[in-house]
């Protein structure tokens, strides 16, 4: 079994001499050019602004602060970035022209489809003066319904040219779910699909179509894409006729203030209603060109596969690879249809530089059988990327023995709430097992005790994940907290200050358990709000996981707290290989276990067996939602869960305990 903090990878001197962070960082080491960053924000921005080749009037001003003593939290909200810039997304994702491939799409059914740098360009020129046509201008609200396809990226483009503000919903999600986040932001143009394909089945969406349009009553226009030839009583205009009905001259895309709203984004809303995230264009520019080239080493001219669906924050980090002029490769799909393979397959079929993917399809992937390191041809794959919940060390080292032993392995992690990341990758140092490589450049990152107090020198004592300092991409906050519409940094919304500034007034707190290393690293224990506290004590959820998944007869499991006799008992529920079945044995095995390679604290009192876990419809486990249900309270926002019936499975086998 691979050990925590284990060496795995230690990059060739040359290759990291040829980095893009080399060029950047030129006579420092990574942990100096940290320091660096934080201590001289203004001129490291700046710098990134100019290395990354940002197209745009960057201004004078770089960092412009206002002083309220006795609000801190006002202070890092209020805190603006290149105040005098003004930019387009559009001029700096299609800067690079040609024939060349802009974008890949592939799809389940084999489907392959390219736009080419001239094609996306014209395209996007056309669909934004269709939007123009139709009386959408700067600050209205254009919405997509779409799988991971290239019409995703055209309207959002598109969107942006003009002002516009864009947000995205996958398919898979019901209408409820859509309406849930859409309604809140009242939009005037909806980009749905008829239709989208997930694990060889086709599901059809225009009854949940109707049900949206008619939840969305500020629409004054539908755009469908899709085949289908009858489409019952909707009121609609097909895609490619709208991008054709445009007969004027290409729209050239227009330049506006750094903190002009970009997108929408939403929380995972399994605590109530989704909150709706405001993200501004310049910061998550500048932060995904800085992560893409100096954390991970994207270059012009390669190619970029990400699995993601249009309804995580991926697909936006995804996308914005065109900046850097990568290809952005887009697969709409199940990632083990129809076999597991089917991800490394694109990989090797596309020539992809970097694959980026969830800790948890790693996970699945090492359960099964496949070896592509000896199955499939990777030479060109220079970096894998693990995100949207703590990566195992066995994870690490199933990458090193089953894929590629000359990848550099970027576990990241950050969030919808910033879309950009607080600790990534570093192309120039060694990876250790189960920890992330470095807190991000130009990002404050530590972990502060209960009081407060940095952890920095106190390795693997867990505590807050917090950011010190005001980053670019921090929100504008969240629509309509406290004002109507658009927020006002200058005025925080109480709901934004209450989710990031309540525990720790002055400094970000992300809500994520985690703890440093004495490789200058950090390991993410889980979500700080599922930490359990038997008897006091609090344990990550992170560290259970790790044992229990190492079982060969457990394929998942799901570990929550219910309170019981004054205090709270560690409950674990296991989704089970299809040939194993729950005993005493089994479960003898599984706490003996977890005693060993953690403590007595953290075997559960009781442990389930299940047929399926509940989990978002980006397939992160909801332990909060169970927690809630099996002590009594209502599951806020049922809709944002993919398959509600396993909670109320897991509460009806607990009743049999």
């Amino acid at each position: 079994m691979t050990e925590r903090g284990e060496i795995l990878f230690t990059p060739d001197p040359t290759k990291v001499s040829q980095s893009r962070l080399k060029e950047f960082a030129g006579v420092r080491g990574f942990e100096d050019l940290h320091s660096w960053s934080i201590a001289n924000p203004e001129d490291f921005w700046a710098r990134v602004w100019d290395f990354c080749g940002v197209v745009g009037e960057r201004g004078e001003r770089i960092i412009q602060r206002f002083e309220f003593p006795s609000d801190p939290s006002r202070e890092f909200i209020s805190t603006k970035f290149f105040s005098d810039a003004k930019l387009s997304i559009v001029e700096n994702f299609l800067r690079h022209t040609g024939q060349g491939d802009a974008i890949v799409a592939i799809d389940e059914s084999g489907s392959r489809v390219v736009r080419t740098w001239d094609e996306l360009r014209l395209r996007v020129a056309q669909l934004a003066g269709a939007l123009e046509d139709l009386g959408v201008v700067e600050g209205d609200r254009v919405v997509a319904w779409l799988p991971n396809g290239i019409e995703a990226i055209e309207i959002m483009l598109a969107t942006a040219s003009i002002g516009a503000v864009f947000s995205s919903c996958s398919p898979d999600f019901g209408a409820q779910g859509v309406l849930d986040r859409f309604s809140q932001i009242t939009p005037k143009v909806l980009v749905a699909t008829d239709s989208y394909i997930y694990g060889g089945k086709k599901f059809d969406c225009l009854d949940r179509l109707a049900v949206i349009q008619i939840g969305l009553p500020s629409l004054v226009k539908t755009l469908l894409v899709g085949s289908t030839t009858v489409c019952r009583d909707l009121i609609f205009t097909r895609y490619e006729s709208f991008i054709s009905s445009y007969n004027g001259e290409p729209i050239a895309p227009r330049r506006f203030g750094f903190d002009h709203p970009w997108y929408v984004l939403y929380s995972s809303g399994t605590t109530g209603v989704p909150k709706c995230i405001v993200h501004r264009t310049g910061g998550v520019l500048l932060q995904h060109l800085k992560e893409h080239q100096l954390h991970c080493d994207v270059r012009t001219g390669d190619r970029v596969l990400y699995f993601t669906t249009t309804g995580w924050m991926m697909w936006n980090w995804l996308v914005s690879v065109l900046a850097t002029g990568a290809t952005a490769v887009l697969y709409d799909g199940s990632p083990s249809f129809p076999t597991m393979t089917r991800l490394f397959d694109i990989c090797e079929t596309e020539k992809i530089s970097l694959f980026g993917t969830s800790a948890k399809f790693i996970d699945s992937a090492r359960k099964s059988d496949i070896s592509p390191i000896d199955s499939h041809n990777l030479r060109t794959l220079r970096t894998i990327c693990s995100t949207g919940s703590p990566l195992a060390p066995e994870g690490f080292g199933w990458v090193y023995e089953k894929v590629s032993k000359n990848v550099h392995l970027a576990s990241i992690s950050g969030g919808t709430d910033i879309c950009a990341c607080f600790v990534g990758g570093d192309p120039s140092s060694s990876v250790y097992a189960g920890e992330i490589q470095r807190a991000c450049l130009g990002m404050a990152t530590d972990v502060v005790s209960d009081n407060g107090f940095s952890l920095k020198m106190s390795f693997d004592v867990a505590g807050e994940l917090v950011c010190q300092q005001p980053f670019p991409s921090v929100p504008l906050g969240f629509w309509g907290d406290g004002v109507e519409g658009f927020p006002n940094p200058m005025s925080p919304g109480e709901k934004f200050r209450a989710a990031y500034f309540e525990r720790f007034p002055g400094m970000w707190s992300h809500g994520d358990f985690a703890s440093w290393t004495s490789h200058g690293g950090m390991t993410i224990h889980g979500r700080s709000d599922t930490t359990l506290n038997p008897g006091g004590v609090r344990i990550g959820t992170a560290e259970i996981y790790r044992v229990v998944e190492q079982h060969p007869d457990v394929l998942e499991s799901l570990v929550f707290g219910q309170d019981f006799d004054n205090d709270v008992r560690i409950i674990l529920a296991i989704r089970l290989v299809a040939e194993a079945k729950i005993s005493d044995d089994l479960i003898s095995d599984l706490k003996f276990r977890i005693r060993k390679a953690c403590t007595p604290r953290h075997v559960p009192a009781i442990v389930i067996a299940v047929d399926d876990l509940p989990r978002t419809r980006s397939n992160k486990l909801v332990e909060l939602a169970v927690f809630d249900a099996v002590n009594g309270r209502p599951v806020r926002n049922v809709e944002a869960i993919a398959n509600p019936e396993a909670i109320t499975a897991i509460v009806d086998a607990l009743k049999s305990v």
